[in-house]
């Protein structure tokens, strides 16, 4: 007969936003990590797919507490550091289990690119770099010559085929990001965003949906306003956004993106808000709504089972089913 699992409360399988899961090991070593290039502060041609490593022990632990998706790839820290992928945590990878193999194309813009490169050197520097290899990739749309891999991932950005995702945390970055896509008419997510309070109706006149910087995040530098009660904040304000667990170049290198909801739901946002921002509203930005992120007939069957509400401490994932198939009964 049919398979019976228990729990009290059933979610879709939750979906972190952003990470670097896959591309950055649990250990820390050169060998585990491809998710920052430092030999060019441009480079929008190396993808995530070629550098995700399925196997990494960090995919097999975030899936046991429910995290069915991650929107990875290659990280902050480079003007732009190339292409992110949507992936299902699934140890073998089968080619099903990639939704997306070229989901966005990742920037940063700020101080941070500066510390990892000699180039750019200002925050207008940086901007200036950006405009001119757009402004070619705009030249390579209208007259292809021979191909060129870096041209035609920004081509791509440029048809709509790939969002821009800019991290940019300080009220001058997101400003200047809002500027690049008024200039270029290409979609553009922002990721981060400490200063998101302070530009909230700039982001939401604009409709750019935000991929909210981690709880892990230091209130330092450009983040210095990074605070646990932004997701309530752009919830208020109706910008749509999702939660990510990050990426923090010491241990750990992630965080279940669940506890990243536990906390926005502790400084003011609504439960079903939370559980949305890690579910339906993170596919939404990501462009796979349309199999995962919610319990619907005819999308994929990733379902988390709960012994208590999902955002209390004192609750454990009970169960983990993905593609159907049940993954871990163990409470966690």
């Amino acid at each position: 007969g049919a398979r019976v699992l228990r729990g009290r409360i059933a979610t879709p399988g939750l979906i972190d936003a952003h990470a670097t899961v896959g591309l950055s090991g649990l250990y820390n070593v050169p060998h585990d990590q491809d998710q920052l290039d430092r030999t060019d502060p441009i480079q929008p041609e190396l993808r995530a797919v070629d550098g995700y490593n399925p196997h990494e022990a960090l995919v097999a632990w975030l899936r046991s507490f429910g995290v069915t998706t991650v929107h990875t790839g290659h990280g902050p820290g480079a003007l732009i550091s190339g292409q992110t992928m949507v992936v299902k945590t699934v140890t073998p990878l089968r080619p099903e289990a990639v939704l997306d193999s070229a989901a966005m194309v990742a920037a940063t813009l700020g101080a941070s690119v500066g510390r990892t490169f000699r180039s750019p050197g200002t925050r207008p520097k940086g901007v200036a770099m950006l405009r001119a290899r757009l402004l070619e990739a705009q030249t390579y749309l209208r007259q292809p010559r021979e191909r060129n891999l870096r041209l035609e991932a920004l081509a791509a950005v440029l048809r709509g085929e790939m969002p821009l995702l800019v991290t940019a945390h300080t009220a001058t970055d997101i400003a200047n990001a809002l500027r690049l896509q008024q200039e270029f008419g290409f979609r553009l997510v922002l990721d981060g965003a400490a200063d998101a309070p302070l530009m909230l109706e700039e982001i939401r006149r604009a409709g750019v949906p935000v991929i909210l910087h981690p709880t892990m995040i230091r209130p330092v530098d450009e983040a210095i306003n990074a605070s646990v009660e932004t997701a309530a904040r752009l919830r208020q304000a109706g910008v749509l956004f999702a939660l990510q667990s990050g990426y923090e170049p010491y241990v750990p290198k992630t965080r279940v993106v669940l506890f990243e909801a536990a906390m926005a739901y502790g400084y003011g946002l609504a439960r079903d808000d939370a559980l949305r921002a890690i579910t339906l509203d993170a596919a939404r930005i990501l462009g796979v709504a349309d199999r995962i992120g919610s319990l619907e007939v005819g999308k994929d069957a990733d379902i988390v089972l709960f012994d208590g509400n999902p955002l209390e401490q004192t609750s454990h994932v009970c169960a983990v089913v993905l593609n159907g198939q049940v993954v871990s009964e163990t409470c966690r």
